[in-house]
């Protein structure tokens, strides 16, 4: 019976794998080796003529600070928050794993950032207003809208 519970469970880790990130058909193992110039070529064209023009002082900041949070991160455990303002930023392979608070204007917005939020900007994942609930109309909605009958 045991034979039996062992083929079971092998089965069932076949018919669970994961499926494979890729950006643009490059896994990530392999964009994590890759040179600048060469990732430079997989993105889009704003993201690579910003690439081209060269990272200036305050992204390149922000990679070293989050390089140093991963590397004080204990093993299986997410590094801590790396509070920042660029919004702007290109989210590059080297910066995955990494927890990133974006500023919206009023708070810090914690991101963990993952592999399929590559050549993204950071502000795509921090909305900086907040949506619009269309219910009923209250004080102040229209001026034909502020009698609301007594019931």
């Amino acid at each position: 019976m045991d034979g039996a519970d062992e083929i079971d469970a092998e089965t069932l880790k076949k018919n669970r794998s994961f499926r494979k990130f890729s950006y643009r058909g490059v896994d990530l193992e392999q964009l994590l080796d890759m040179s600048s110039e060469q990732l430079t070529e997989l993105v889009h064209a704003r993201a690579r003529r910003r690439f081209q023009r060269g990272l200036k002082r305050k992204p390149m900041g922000l990679i070293k600070k989050l390089r140093k949070a991963k590397k004080e991160a204990v093993d299986g455990e997410k590094p801590a928050t790396v509070k920042t303002h660029l919004r702007n930023m290109i989210i590059v392979p080297e910066m995955v794993g990494s927890v990133v608070g974006v500023y919206n204007g009023k708070t810090f917005n914690q991101i963990e950032i993952k592999a399929e939020m590559i050549g993204h900007y950071l502000a795509e994942f921090s909305i900086t207003y907040k949506p619009v609930g269309h219910g009923r109309p209250g004080i102040g909605a229209s001026g034909s809208s502020k009698f609301i009958p007594l019931k």
